[in-house]
């Protein structure tokens, strides 16, 4: 049986993983992001990333790089347990963690037969030159209307209050 420990992955293992994939003739599939507290806009998106291929590995941003990315308030929830919530997901095959603030360094050492990002992202598609130069392409999904992390945030603040207004 395979646990949600077996899934969190250094990249070293994850490349091991891959090529063995890639060896039977099997496409792995990679996505990233924060996913600091999930909801059906992620799992809608991660199960699409899925269907693209035979394998989805997800690059997960470090707290340092949420922090980066987000702001000081952010993460919300820490990198171990993104991590532990995001591999105990059925679509999800591998996580890797990573402390840049784009994954095209990790992209670039994995070497995923299909890459998919958000259409929100069509702009800039981090590592995409590195898929397509291996001969791999890029695949841009929907996104769920009025579902986000942020939305989720401002949603709780509404109902229990801000510490503004203690």
């Amino acid at each position: 049986m395979t646990t949600p420990e077996s899934k969190i992955m250094t990249v070293e293992q994850a490349r091991a993983w891959r090529d063995k994939l890639a060896a039977e003739g099997r496409t792995v599939c990679f996505t990233n992001g924060c996913f600091d507290i999930l909801h059906r806009g992620h799992v809608t998106y991660l199960n699409f990333a899925r269907q693209q291929g035979d394998a989805l590995c997800v690059g997960l941003n470090s707290d340092a790089s949420v922090k980066r990315n987000k702001g000081e308030n952010r993460p919300i929830n820490n990198e171990e347990d993104r991590a532990f919530v995001m591999a105990s997901l059925g679509c999800v095959d591998a996580v890797v963690v990573f402390d840049e603030n784009e994954p095209r360094d990790l992209i670039g050492k994995i070497l995923p037969g299909v890459l998919i990002k958000g259409k929100d992202w069509a702009h800039y598609v981090s590592g995409r030159d590195v898929v397509e130069a291996n001969g791999g392409k890029v695949v841009l999904a929907d996104m769920v209307d009025g579902k986000s992390t942020t939305g989720t945030i401002e949603r709780v603040l509404e109902v229990y209050g801000s510490p503004e207004k203690k």
